[in-house]
C-alpha cells in the first residue's frame, strides 16, 4: 500500500510541478512585459497624461478586484466533483459575465462622482469596459488551474503581454493621444478573450457559447448567498495590503509611503510562487478530501507544506542578505532606506506560503467561514496595531510588524483548526515554529560575522543535505 501510495504521490507532485511552473511562468512573462509597458508610457506621456491615465487606471483596479465575488476558488473546488463540467463551467462563466456589467455600472457611476476631468472620466469608462472582459478571463484562468492546463493560459497571456509591450514601442514612432492607447488596451484585452475562448480551453472543456447557458437570477443568488464568504476573503486581501498605505500617508512622511511600495512590490514578485502553486493543489486537495482517503491527503499536504516552509525560509534569507545591495539598485539611491523595510516586511513571507496552503486546505474542507473570519481578523489586528503604533512610535518599522503579528495570529488559528479535523498533528505546529526560529535566529546571528556571499550558499548546501536525509526518510513512511 506503501509503494502504491508513494508512486500516486510521485505522479502528482509532477503534475502539480508542470501546472505550477506554467502558471509560474505566466506570472513572470506578464510582469516583465508590464514593467516595460508602464516605463515606456511613463516616459512618452507628459506628467499630466500619466497622472491622468494612473488615476483612472487605480479606479479600475479597484473595482476588478470585488467584481469577480472571490468565487474562483469555490469554483476550483466544485467543478473537481462534478459530472457534467461543461454545465458548471458555462454557468461560471455566464455568471462572472452578470458580475462583470454590474460593476461596469459602478465603475461608470464612480468615475462620474469622484472626477470632473473629461480625459479621466473618458479613460474610466474604457477601463470600465475591461471590467467585463476581465471577468470572463477570469473564469477561464481558473478551468485551466482546476484542469492543470495553465500552459493554455500561459500561451494566451504571453501572447497579450507582447502585444502591450509593442503597443508601447508604437508610441515612439506614431505618437497617438493616451485616450487612443487606453481604447488599443480595450481591444488588446478583447482579442485576449477570443483567442481564450478559441485555444485557450482545457481538454475536455467547452468555452464556445457558454452565454445560452441557461443562469435565472435564482442561481446567482442562491450562489451569493451560499457562498459569500469567498467574496469577503477576496476583498480583505485588496483592504489589507492597501489600507497600510492609506494609514501611512496619513501618519508618516511622505517618503514612508514610497519606502512601503518599494518593499510591497518585491515582497509581491516573491508571493508569486507561493500563490500559483496552492492554487494549483486546492483541485486535488479538494479531490483526495471528497474521497476521504485520510492517509493520502495528511501525506501530500505535508509534503507541500514542507516545500511552502522552504520556499518562505530561501525567499527571507536571500532578501536579508542581499536587499542592502539590490533594492537600490533596483530603485536607486535615493530609496537605499527602502532595503532596510524591506528585510523587515519578509519576515512575514516566512509564514505567507504555507499560511496560503492551509487556507487552502480550509476551503478543501468547506470551511471557507473560518477563512473568513481569520482574514478579518488579521485585518482588524494589523490595523489596530498600526494605528496605536504610529500613534506612540512614528516607524515604518511599526507597520511591517503588524503585518507580521497578524499573519502569526492568522497561522495560529488555522493550526488549530487544522489540528482540531485531525490534518495536523501538534509535534508538527511546534515542530515548524521551533525549527523556523532556530534556523532564522541562527541566520541572522551568523550573518554579523560570516560575510554573505559566503553565509547564503553554505547555509543552503548544509539545508539541502539534512533536507534530502529528512524526505527519504518521510518517503520510506
Amino acid at each position: 500500500m506503501s509503494s502504491i501510495s508513494n508512486k500516486f504521490l510521485g505522479k502528482f507532485r509532477s503534475k502539480i510541478f508542470k501546472n505550477s511552473f506554467w502558471g509560474l511562468l505566466g506570472n513572470l512573462v506578464g510582469n516583465i512585459f508590464l514593467s516595460l509597458f508602464y516605463v515606456l508610457i511613463a516616459r512618452h506621456y507628459s506628467v499630466e497624461d500619466f497622472g491622468q491615465y494612473i488615476i483612472a487606471n487605480s479606479l479600475y483596479q479597484m473595482i476588478v478586484a470585488f467584481s469577480a465575488m472571490g468565487l474562483g476558488h469555490w469554483f476550483i473546488r466544485e467543478v473537481v466533483t462534478v459530472k457534467d463540467k461543461n454545465d458548471l463551467v458555462a454557468k461560471f462563466l455566464k455568471m462572472q459575465t452578470y458580475f462583470g456589467v454590474f460593476f461596469f455600472i459602478v465603475s461608470l457611476i464612480l468615475s462620474l462622482l469622484l472626477y470632473k476631468d473629461s480625459t479621466v472620466r473618458i479613460l474610466s469608462l474604457l477601463f470600465a469596459f475591461n471590467i467585463i472582459l476581465d471577468n470572463i478571463i477570469y473564469s477561464i484562468k481558473n478551468v485551466n488551474i482546476a484542469e492543470f492546463a495553465q500552459k493554455k493560459t500561459v500561451t494566451v497571456m504571453s501572447i497579450e503581454a507582447f502585444s502591450k509591450f509593442t503597443i508601447a514601442c508604437l508610441l515612439f514612432l506614431y505618437p497617438f493621444s493616451i485616450i487612443i492607447l487606453a481604447l488599443l488596451l480595450v481591444i488588446i484585452r478583447f482579442v485576449t478573450l477570443n483567442l481564450f475562448l478559441k485555444i485557450g480551453a482545457a481538454e475536455g472543456i467547452m468555452f464556445v457559447g457558454f452565454w445560452k447557458a441557461e443562469v435565472p437570477w435564482s442561481y446567482v443568488k442562491n450562489i451569493l448567498l451560499k457562498y459569500w464568504p469567498f467574496a469577503v476573503i477576496g476583498s480583505t486581501f485588496v483592504i489589507y495590503w492597501r489600507s497600510a498605505t492609506l494609514i501611512i500617508s496619513k501618519m508618516l512622511p511622505l517618503e514612508d509611503v514610497a519606502h512601503y511600495e518599494n518593499s510591497f512590490k518585491i515582497f509581491s514578485l516573491a508571493q508569486m510562487v507561493p500563490v500559483v502553486v496552492t492554487a494549483t493543489i486546492l483541485p486535488k486537495l479538494v479531490e483526495l478530501y471528497k474521497e476521504n482517503d485520510m492517509t493520502l491527503l495528511k501525506k501530500t499536504y505535508s509534503s507541500i507544506f514542507l516545500l511552502c516552509g522552504i520556499y518562505g525560509l530561501g525567499a527571507f534569507t536571500f532578501t536579508y542578505s542581499f536587499a542592502d545591495i539590490l533594492v537600490p539598485w533596483i530603485f536607486g539611491e535615493k530609496y537605499a532606506l527602502s532595503a532596510v523595510y524591506t528585510k523587515e516586511m519578509f519576515f512575514t513571507m516566512l509564514i505567507f506560503p504555507t499560511s496560503l496552503l492551509q487556507a487552502n486546505m480550509l476551503i478543501a474542507m468547506k470551511l471557507e467561514k473560518l477563512d473568513m473570519w481569520f482574514n478579518i481578523n488579521s485585518v482588524i489586528i494589523n490595523t489596530l496595531i498600526c494605528i496605536v503604533g504610529l500613534t506612540l512610535v512614528k516607524s515604518l518599522s511599526i507597520v511591517n510588524y503588524g503585518i507580521l503579528c497578524s499573519f502569526v495570529v492568522f497561522h495560529l488559528s488555522q493550526d488549530i483548526v487544522l489540528l482540531k479535523r485531525k490534518i495536523i498533528s501538534l509535534e508538527h505546529i511546534l515542530g515548524f515554529i521551533i525549527i523556523s526560529l532556530i534556523l532564522v535566529l541562527g541566520y541572522m546571528y551568523l550573518s554579523t560575522s560570516i560575510n554573505n556571499y559566503v553565509l547564503f550558499p553554505l547555509f543552503w548546501i548544509l539545508f539541502g543535505i539534512v533536507y534530502v536525509g529528512i524526505k527519504k526518510s518521510f518517503l520510506k513512511q
